[in-house]
């Protein structure tokens, strides 16, 4: 049994090899751990824009990505927000608390129509005592979280908004762009609102900062697609 990837996960970093190249905990799991998997879980469906769990609720256990999309986010005490991650298919949510106990460290919220398996503490620790593979499995999937989390706190702590907003163009220009008439069309679709919770700035100040790369000529918005003329230039104003 596997689970593919349809498109990557995407979060703010150095580049998106860290993030593509792990994170499918389904994907590392064979048919009969997949089985006893579900035996253990609860199918849950959850509709765009519904919340998952919530940031400072108590914390039951992880939810496993089926399909469809997760957006995990951060809310500081002034009610701001900045968006850590959009998690897809493979991946679990939930962490870095995995048998609860403690209260959830930051939110989720499904972005598209998402199926979940939403696997209970109790019932987890049961199961990885009896498969040791399955708990080695998770390990490596917290390992990479903890990895992917890292880049982000060292991106948002040494760039500029401007170098996080052109990174993160860039980033998704490498994951999710194709070639379209000599430029790169983003297919993965984010506003102005959304691209500045990833890059801890304000709407109006990535509104101005686009209309810049557009008069600089990097690039041409609208609120449906991106398209980047000029990738190594957007790619050196990352840093």
């Amino acid at each position: 049994m596997t689970i593919a990837l349809p498109r990557p996960s995407l979060l703010l970093g150095e580049d998106g090899a860290h993030v593509s190249s792990g994170g499918n905990l389904l994907a590392a799991l064979d048919d009969d751990e997949y089985a006893q998997l579900r035996r253990v879980s609860t199918l849950r469906q959850v509709k765009a824009g519904e919340t998952v769990f919530l940031q400072g609720d108590h914390h039951t256990g992880i939810y496993i990505i089926l399909s469809g999309q997760v957006r995990i986010y951060y809310t500081g005490p002034s009610g701001r927000e900045i968006t850590l991650a959009y998690w897809t298919p493979g991946n679990f949510v939930g962490g870095p608390e995995i048998f609860g106990g403690n209260p959830h460290m930051w939110s989720g919220q499904a972005v598209r129509p998402t199926e979940l398996l939403q696997v209970s503490g109790t019932e987890l620790r049961r199961l990885l005592d009896s498969r040791p593979r399955l708990a080695l499995v998770l390990l490596e999937m917290l390992v990479h979280k903890g990895k992917c989390f890292s880049t982000l706190i060292q991106m948002l702590g040494t760039r500029s908004a401007a170098q996080r907003l052109a990174q993160l163009l860039t980033l998704t220009a490498d994951l999710d762009g194709t070639q379209r008439d000599g430029a790169i069309f983003i297919g993965r679709s984010l506003s102005q609102e959304e691209l500045a919770k990833m890059v801890g700035a304000t709407r109006q100040w990535v509104s101005a900062t686009l209309d810049r790369f557009r008069e600089d000529g990097l690039l041409e918005f609208s609120p449906n697609k991106i398209l980047i003329f000029d990738i190594e230039r957007l790619r050196a104003l990352g840093g």
